[in-house]
Formats: C-alpha cells, sequence, structure tokens
C-alpha cells in the first residue's frame, strides 16, 4: 500500500465557499447549545445528517444508528489525499484523546468519498494508524454519494490521465453529531492543508461544552 500520508498533488476544498452561503451567527433563544456553539446552518441543523447505508472497515453494511450511537466527529475524505485529510483526521484524532482527558468520549468518523480506491482494509489500516477508536466507512459509490448529500458536503474526482493517481476536490468541514440530537456543530479544516482551521485545543473545548449539556 502506498504510504498513508504522502500523494501526488493539492487536495482542494471549493465548497467552502457555497458553504458560507448555509451558515449565519447563532442568536441564542432557547438551544440548550447556545453557550457552545457560534454558528448554525440557515433553516436549522436538522438540515444536516439523516440515514446512510455505509460498509465499515470491517467489512459490516452498517446504519447511521449502528456507528453514530455515540458522540462522533464526522469527516468526509480519502486515504490518497496528500495534505489536508490526514492533517484534519489527526486533529480529530488528537481531539478525542483532550476530551477524553476531561472525562468525556468521543469517536471520531472517516468517511471516504473515494470508494474505488478505500476498501475496508485500506481504511482500517489508515484508521488504526491514526487512533484506535477512529472508525472508517466506505460504500459503494452511490451509497457514499448518499451519505455526502445527507450532510451537505461536496467533491469530485478530478480529471486524469492515470486512473490509479487522481486526485479529489472535497469540502473540510467535521461535523459534531450527538445520538440524541443528530448534528449540533461543525468545524472548518485546513483547505490545501493550509491554516484557517479549527485548532484541536479550540474544538476539543467546543466539544465538551456539548457533551456536557446534552
Amino acid at each position: 500500500m502506498k504510504p498513508i500520508w504522502i500523494a501526488g498533488g493539492a487536495a482542494a476544498a471549493l465548497a467552502l465557499t457555497t458553504a458560507a452561503v448555509w451558515w449565519t451567527t447563532r442568536t441564542g433563544g432557547d438551544d440548550r447549545f447556545a453557550e457552545c456553539r457560534t454558528s448554525q446552518i440557515a433553516g436549522g441543523a436538522a438540515a444536516i445528517g439523516g440515514d446512510f447505508e455505509l460498509v465499515s472497515e470491517t467489512g459490516e453494511t452498517v446504519t447511521q444508528a449502528d456507528v453514530l450511537d455515540r458522540p462522533s466527529l464526522v469527516y468526509f475524505g480519502y486515504t490518497f489525499c496528500p495534505d489536508v485529510c490526514p492533517l484534519d483526521a489527526a486533529r480529530n484524532a488528537e481531539v478525542a484523546d483532550l476530551v477524553a482527558a476531561q472525562g468525556h468520549d468521543v469517536q471520531p468518523v472517516f468517511i471516504t468519498i473515494d470508494p474505488e480506491r478505500d476498501t475496508p482494509e485500506v481504511l482500517a489500516e489508515f484508521t488504526d494508524y491514526l487512533h484506535p477508536q477512529m472508525l472508517g466507512l466506505t460504500g459503494s459509490a452511490e451509497q457514499v454519494a448518499r451519505a455526502s448529500k445527507a450532510y451537505k458536503t461536496y467533491y469530485a474526482k478530478r480529471a486524469t490521465d492515470d486512473p490509479d493517481w487522481y486526485l479529489m476536490d472535497h469540502s473540510v468541514f467535521t461535523y459534531l453529531v450527538l445520538p440524541d440530537h443528530g448534528f449540533v456543530e461543525f468545524f472548518r479544516g485546513a483547505p490545501n492543508g493550509g491554516s484557517g482551521g479549527v485548532e484541536a485545543e479550540e474544538m476539543a473545548q467546543t466539544v465538551a461544552c456539548f457533551l456536557e449539556r446534552a
């Protein structure tokens, strides 16, 4: 297998521009998480997330109810990604450890947008390297597309002459999902491996705030 951290070019996150249209400043009201969040999706948090059917890194067909039965940090990426995906996934793994040190439990979840290459075995190697509690999910192209649509993520395969060395453009959001509340918050990643994403310490504080009020 190719090295996890090295791939053949720069990944993009084109959805950051369009995603800005979705998000508006949180005004409080009767939201039990108002002290924790700084923004929400226009139309309400219920617009993000929903049922999906995917294949776990152990080869089992699973639904959202099966795998998001504990607080989870859900990220859409791919293992061939040369920069942002491994950085964001490693940050999410660090957040899980920081939150655990505060007495809370959160599961990092990595859903591939590249099921053609990201088999359960490939995902298992990737997630095991990053964190023992990280769960990798793949599936058919149709299953992945439905999950991506539910979470309003973006991805597209770049044109290339080499079918084995293509890259993917994709959004770089991590979603905090709670079993009894569904999607409650999002965190930006760093597009193209650069700056601009939420740091692990800040993210862990926000996640812990939500878990304490759930």
